[in-house]
């Protein structure tokens, strides 16, 4: 729709409104506000949303692969010739061998359940970049030395070179009964994955030390598998599973946390449309905005028609000054949203400092920080919805702005 300068200055002009009709102009105000705020919304729930699904994706499949295979029974004792087969499957890119038990760990009295995981010394290395203190390379075979989470440690008063104690209750049966197995470790890192229940809960050693602690002799209890794509992991590992059926079984990150991706699914598009509601509302203020200004401006309408003006000009002005309003708030809207997801994290600190209360409880919300990632194309679309509702919006007016009747309006000035 192309403006010439008449159309153009017009338009300008009923954007600010005279002093007269400052209503029209506090209406018009409050519109651009619902519009900037309304996109601003869409655009912070649903990054923030995206921001979820990607960092649980991302820690979840980073410390626990893409896929796991598991033995019946939970021993994979033919282990080696399972990894092969593994590894030989197109579109796998790394498989290793992993112990994973659930027992009881102390320290000075004080004990907690924890989850030993027994890992390659590859596996131990990817931890690298989320070790906070101590050295990781110092977990070798043999050497009784641990890795722990950072909740953990905390929960135990656990420092760097203390001695965690591992009890596990399937111990060495004796005339006397079972006595449980207990064998202490020196904590020789310590780690944040992000994810409160396994920073709650992970105690890392080298393989060797698990199966002696489990007394597992040379067993695993699964195999992790790592993928080219993580959304075709089912695709790429049917053939294995079909060839392990009867001996394993072959879980992807899509079935083991199925119920919390689908939530997560759910609720963003829920978000979505309850959020786009915000903007429908902004749009009806562009609505009534305008029906006042053409109710206020009858007079000058039927002036530019004597003047010349055609029918399609003055449809064009109001189409234009109404498209104007849900244009700029489109723009501060993205502005605002992107400025608050910059500083997303100084904002929770502050409401938690003003109020006393904690918002963002990792043992609830699973991550340590609020997470956030934008989608250009989800961006896109918000833009495209708040811009086509703003022109519809202006349709109305316009066309009953462009219909007026200069004779019947000057008749009896």
């Amino acid at each position: 729709m192309i403006l010439s300068p008449f159309e153009w200055t017009i338009a300008k002009r009923y954007m600010l409104p005279g002093k007269g009709e400052a209503y029209i102009a506090m209406v018009a105000g409050i519109s651009l506000a619902a519009v900037m705020l309304g996109v601003a919304a869409l655009v912070i729930v649903m990054s923030v949303m995206n921001g979820f699904r990607a960092e649980l994706l991302d820690k979840i499949v980073g410390l626990n692969g893409h896929a796991v295979i598991q033995a019946y029974g939970g021993r994979l004792d033919n282990w080696e010739s399972v990894l092969e087969d593994v590894r030989k499957t197109p579109g796998v890119t790394r498989a290793e061998p992993l112990i994973e038990q659930p027992l009881l760990g102390s320290y000075e009295g004080r004990a907690e359940a924890v989850l030993v995981r027994g890992s390659t010394p590859e596996s131990i290395a990817e931890l690298k970049d989320k070790n906070l203190l101590g050295n990781l390379d110092l977990l070798q075979p043999g050497a009784g030395r641990v890795a722990i989470g950072s909740r953990l440690a905390q929960n135990l008063g656990i420092r760097i070179g203390d001695v965690i104690t591992v009890i596990n209750p399937q111990g060495r049966t004796t005339p006397f009964g079972t006595v449980p197995r207990e064998i202490g470790y020196e904590v020789a890192a310590i780690f944040e994955i992000g994810i409160y229940d396994y920073d709650n809960a992970y105690v890392v050693m080298p393989m060797k030390d698990a199966q002696t602690l489990l007394l597992i002799g040379d067993s695993v209890g699964m195999i992790e598998v790592m993928t080219e794509d993580p959304d075709t992991v089912g695709e790429t590992l049917a053939p294995l599973g079909r060839k392990l059926a009867g001996r394993a079984v072959v879980n992807d990150w899509k079935t083991i946390n199925a119920s919390l991706f689908e939530a997560l699914a759910v609720e963003r598009v829920a978000m979505f449309v309850v959020l786009s509601i915000i903007v429908l509302v902004a749009v009806f203020n562009i609505l009534s905005s305008l029906i006042m200004l053409v109710r206020a401006k009858t007079r000058d309408i039927a002036i530019m028609r004597t003047m010349g003006a055609t029918r399609r000009s003055i449809l064009k002005i109001f189409v234009t000054a109404g498209f104007l309003i849900g244009t700029l708030g489109t723009g501060a809207g993205l502005l605002l949203g992107f400025v608050a997801l910059e500083f997303r994290q100084s904002a929770v600190r502050l409401v938690e400092l003003l109020t006393g209360q904690e918002l963002w409880d990792p043992s609830i919300r699973f991550l340590s920080e609020l997470p956030a990632r934008t989608d250009p194309g989800e961006v896109i679309l918000i833009v495209l919805i708040a811009l086509v509702l703003s022109f519809l919006a202006t349709l109305y007016p316009a066309f009953k702005a462009s219909s007026t009747d200069p004779v019947q309006v000057l008749r009896y000035e």
